[in-house]
């Protein structure tokens, strides 16, 4: 049977001063520590948190340039396509205009040539005619 002395007293007397000295000794500093390994994940984590909110913002940033670069590459390659179209419309009318003087230009030379030819003829024509009539007849007209 167990029995109840001075020795359950030193005995409870011994447990809590070496509960009292492991707190001092080895808990507290461990405790410590997990307290500033605690505090170093929880920065970690912040800073963790703040750079990926920088990151979300610059790839926010960079889409929203790479959008308007396009769309201002778009609005650009309409405007050249525009551009391009109108000047194209204007070396198409001058060259028509400049191919109808030269055909207005054409037909009046034709005309003159064939004035001048048929007056040329025209005074030949006599003697086309005696010519062939001479040839036609086999005597002289």
């Amino acid at each position: 049977m167990v029995s109840v002395d001075y020795s359950l007293l030193v005995q409870i007397v011994n447990f809590i001063l070496l509960i009292l000295i492991l707190n001092v000794v080895l808990y507290k500093p461990i405790r410590g520590v997990l307290a500033k390994r605690r505090e170093a994940i929880d920065g970690l984590n912040a800073s963790i948190d703040a750079s990926s909110a920088g990151v979300r913002e610059r790839e926010e940033t960079f889409a929203a340039g790479i959008k308007e670069g396009r769309t201002r590459g778009v609005e650009l390659k309409d405007a050249l396509i525009d551009e391009a179209s109108q000047e194209e419309r204007r070396i198409v009318g001058e060259i028509t205009s400049r191919a109808q003087e030269d055909l207005a230009a054409v037909r009046e030379k034709i005309s003159q040539d064939m004035v001048a030819v048929r007056e040329s003829l025209q005074s030949e024509v006599d003697d086309f005619a005696n010519a062939i009539g001479e040839k036609i007849l086999g005597r002289a007209l």
